[in-house]
């Protein structure tokens, strides 16, 4: 199997990353499960990556659909350290505009359908969650922002909600009480299987539109988000590029052992099959 030091996770309207070079596509089946789809993998300034589209290429799968611990643990296997993960949200605060990008920091949970953690059956960790993203990935993202031209704002919360369907104007105006900057249906999954998995994961949230809660909202048309969309695309594009050029090649953070103390169970206690499962997150622990 072809090793990536870097994975790119794609969002909506981001499906392909331009620019690879020596690229092949690999299909990971995991213990979970197949990923979202095939692994497109590639050198890009000399650096070896991983993209993966989040929903399919197509634009196939639901947010509550979508295998999150497939994705993150195929990322584990092919030898990922750090993800770059792109999405599109809506804005809760009018001074994020569509086309800007947010880097956030913080996330709010609001789903209620989905696996968010590889343990369980007869094996129980906890993770350190209060910095939820690596702030190693989010310096780089802020500074290829600044590089390329794009708007790319360090910090904010982002809420992540179940979906498919949108916020009511109630629930959107709740989460503005909150303090909370952009809303989206995928980051959070992402963000709490990555740091089992001890990968670095930070996001860009690319705005599209203003939530419910903006006078107006109702007159947006499908094909002004569209445009926002490809816009959005390009300018993720460019930045993701920046990015991968600008990453250290070493790891200094916390991400990198976050499973060092985290595992509670005692080791004679861990069935077998779920010592099998996950050997590749806990074989350098037990």
């Amino acid at each position: 199997m072809q090793k990536a030091e870097i994975g790119i996770i794609g969002g909506s309207g981001l499906y392909s990353m331009p620019g690879f070079q020596n690229v092949r596509e690999e299909r990971v089946p995991t213990p979970f499960g197949d990923p979202s789809d095939a692994f497109v993998l590639g050198e890009v300034d000399g650096r070896s990556v991983a993209f993966l589209a989040r929903h399919g290429r197509g634009h196939r799968i639901l947010p509550s659909e979508l295998n999150f611990r497939a994705n993150i643990y195929a990322m584990k296997m092919l030898g990922v350290e750090r993800i770059l993960s792109v999405s599109a949200v809506g804005s809760l605060k009018e001074e994020h505009k569509p086309t800007d990008f947010v880097i956030p920091d913080q996330f709010i949970d609001r789903t209620f359908a989905r696996v968010s953690t590889f343990f369980g059956e007869g094996i129980v960790a906890h993770v350190g969650f209060g910095d939820p993203v690596c702030s190693t990935v989010m310096s780089v993202f802020e500074k290829a922002c600044a590089e390329v031209g794009v708007v790319g704002k360090s910090g904010g919360t982002y809420v992540c909600m179940e979906g498919p369907q949108f916020s009511t104007r109630a629930e959107s105006n709740l989460y503005r009480s909150w303090g909370a900057d952009v809303i989206g249906m995928t980051n959070l999954q992402e963000a709490k299987l990555a740091r089992e998995a001890e990968i670095c994961y930070a996001t860009i949230a690319m705005v599209t539109d203003y939530d419910c809660w903006r006078a107006g909202h109702d007159d947006v048309t499908i094909d002004q988000i569209v445009a926002v969309l490809h816009q959005n695309a390009d300018n993720a594009t460019r930045v993701v590029k920046a990015a991968i050029a600008a990453m250290p090649t070493g790891r200094t953070c916390a991400c990198a052992s976050a499973l060092k103390y985290a595992v509670l169970t005692d080791r004679k206690a861990i069935p077998a099959e779920a010592r099998e499962r996950l050997a590749l997150l806990l074989d350098k622990y037990l």
